[in-house]
């Protein structure tokens, strides 16, 4: 959920992107035209358009996996792509061209000669006073604004869009792809399984085993000196009480690792509430009906708010955050039915949040894909961040 104020920031940057974006494609479009024949050899082909893919799957903010090479959709898309790409990539070139230069003669049209002032672009109409600057000329730059604000951004997404349909993989390439993604993620779980074991393992054998055995051996001790000394052993006693305390405080804490009590205390809605309270950021949280949802769920849910709302408070720089929890039919791979729980966490920070970089952003994908979810993360330089898990839950 974006403020009111981060939306002209937001409008600024899609823009930027998306104009970025058709002059990527105009010099593509120009680059494949010119050496079409280099680019009919297999591998440099595959290359070239991967390129593109993944630019407009960076555009779409959407995860693009490598796919196995094909050289009909790949001649497809360079087809496409002079088609398509050269108008499409000329208009950009030809709006952002024209805003600069309404702007330039708004501000500069006294530096011209008088006997060739400038003249409006859309008007033809010459601007040879401050009068014709501020009022014919301002109504242009105002109007090529609102039209590069508009069009650049559907331009670029229809593009992207366009591009990724047609470099698809075949549905036997996605299957394939789908199977060994599975393959991946089931060893992730496994290891992160054993290595889960192992260190509950090492928690209750250094922390709680070893203070059960002192408590053996202060009881011990204090059975057999309690005929003779029973102070000596009152204060063994007490002694071993005070350790069942501290044992007991440490295996809550690793059964707290295990599954978080409040999930099973207060379901994942209130165990969520408690959590934004707590935060380090103003947190606004809002929660749909979920029925009933599985308890990995709930804990991957809860995991990746919590660690999002820790990276927030440590690296963001935000002033307030936002967890949005929704439960609905979306599909993050389109391979199977069913419902998805949607965890979306947004703050006003300075964005530049990268799963390859870590801060837990790494963790949280990695425990999404175990349950076959997905993680994206849309955080440009500047902000604002937002972070959307969904996670099938039927």
């Amino acid at each position: 959920m974006i403020g009111d104020e981060a939306r002209p920031r937001l409008v600024l940057i899609r823009t930027g992107r998306g104009a970025r974006y058709l002059l990527g494609t105009l010099v593509t479009a120009i680059v494949t035209l010119v050496a079409a024949p280099l680019l009919c050899v297999p591998s440099l082909a595959t290359a070239w358009a991967e390129r593109h893919r993944r630019h407009a799957g960076a555009l779409l903010e959407r995860p693009v996996r490598l796919r196995p090479p094909a050289l009909v959709r790949e001649l497809a898309w360079f087809v496409i792509q002079v088609v398509g790409g050269l108008p499409v990539g000329a208009f950009a070139l030809l709006c952002l061209g024209n805003l600069l230069l309404t702007l330039a003669a708004a501000v500069g049209w006294w530096a011209f000669p008088t006997s060739d002032p400038p003249r409006l672009l859309l008007l033809d109409v010459p601007v040879d006073s401050w009068a014709s600057a501020l009022t014919v000329n301002l109504a242009q730059l105002l109007l090529l604004t609102a039209l590069t604000v508009t069009a650049l951004p559907l331009l670029a997404r229809a593009h992207a869009r366009c591009c990724l349909a047609v470099l698809a993989p075949s549905p036997v390439q996605r299957m394939a792809a789908r199977v060994t993604e599975l393959t991946r993620t089931r060893t992730d779980v496994l290891q992160a399984h054993g290595a889960e074991l192992r260190r509950i393992e090492r928690d209750l054998h250094d922390g709680t085993q070893a203070r059960l055995v002192a408590i053996a051996i202060r009881l011990a001790v204090a059975g057999q000196s309690l005929p003779q000394d029973p102070q000596t052993a009152a204060a063994l006693v007490g002694q071993a009480r005070a350790e069942t305390e501290e044992a007991m405080t440490e295996l809550r804490s690793v059964i707290r690792t295990i599954y978080p009590p409040v999930l099973a205390d207060q379901g994942l809605a209130g165990a969520l509430r408690t959590l934004t309270t707590r935060a380090g950021v103003p947190t606004r949280i809002d929660v749909g009906d979920l029925g009933e949802v599985p308890a990995a769920v709930e804990a991957v849910a809860y995991f990746a708010v919590t660690e999002t709302l820790a990276n927030i408070a440590r690296h963001s720089r935000a002033t307030r955050a936002t967890v949005r929890v929704t439960r609905g039919t979306h599909v993050p791979h389109d391979t199977h039915g069913g419902a998805v729980l949607a965890v979306e966490v947004s703050d006003d920070g300075t964005g530049g949040a990268d799963a390859s970089r870590g801060s837990g952003l790494d963790g949280i994908g990695r425990r999404a894909a175990a349950l076959d979810g997905t993680m994206k993360i849309s955080s440009p330089p500047g902000g604002p961040t937002i972070i959307t898990v969904e996670l099938p839950c039927a």
